[in-house]
């Protein structure tokens, strides 16, 4: 299997301040340098891809990405690899699409806002050259069933398929995983709803 038609991808996800203490430490310190070292540690250890994440509240995220993605683009042995610009805050996202090397990914949209938000992040995710994530999310929250992550997946591609001109191949659902066995009988279900809807959740 080559990593053109891997359906397998690993992402490195240690350049993360949400999920790596260590990683957060050091961008709080100011350690680009050490900072980016965890980034080549984790292509040489098989990362496909590096998701990149600042959203932590001491820090100065717009900056701490640009910083960040630019040293790493410095790096050919760490460029060689698509970067995921991740973030739950779209300045900090368009501050990474900004000053990215090669073709990012983009970590994530949803319709959680609207519709129209959600078509003007698409056009400049577009603009920018992107793939994106779409998250299985709408105005009436997440989707925690089977029907409504594949009604939502639908309802997204076709907007951005035909109302943006979005490149169906640069388009990734990710249809929610909840947290299953945590006591109440609501959430047993959700796995299994993950795992139904999975499948379905493809382009036409």
């Amino acid at each position: 299997m080559t990593e053109r038609t891997a359906t397998f991808i690993n992402i490195g996800e240690r350049t993360n301040v949400t999920g790596s203490a260590r990683f957060k430490k050091l961008i709080l310190e100011g350690d680009y340098t050490a900072a980016v070292e965890v980034a080549r540690q984790q292509v040489e250890s098989g990362a496909q891809i590096i998701d990149v994440n600042m959203d932590e509240g001491l820090l100065d995220a717009e900056k701490a990405m640009d910083t960040f993605l630019k040293l790493i683009a410095a790096e050919p042995d760490i460029a060689r690899v698509p970067i995921m610009i991740d973030s739950s805050k779209w300045s900090v996202i368009e501050a990474g699409l900004k000053c990215v090397a090669g073709k990012p990914i983009v970590n994530s949209i949803s319709m959680k806002e609207g519709i129209e938000p959600f078509i003007a992040q698409a056009r400049k995710v577009r603009r920018y050259g992107a793939a994106v994530v779409v998250m299985a999310f709408d105005e009436k929250g997440q989707a925690d069933t089977r029907q409504r992550k594949v009604e939502i997946c639908k309802r997204a591609y076709d907007i951005l398929v035909n109302q943006v001109g979005f490149p169906a191949e640069d388009i990734i659902f990710d249809p929610n995983i909840f947290a299953v066995a945590t006591g109440p009988e609501g959430p047993n279900t959700h796995g299994v709803a993950f795992l139904d809807a999975t499948p379905k959740i493809q382009a036409p």
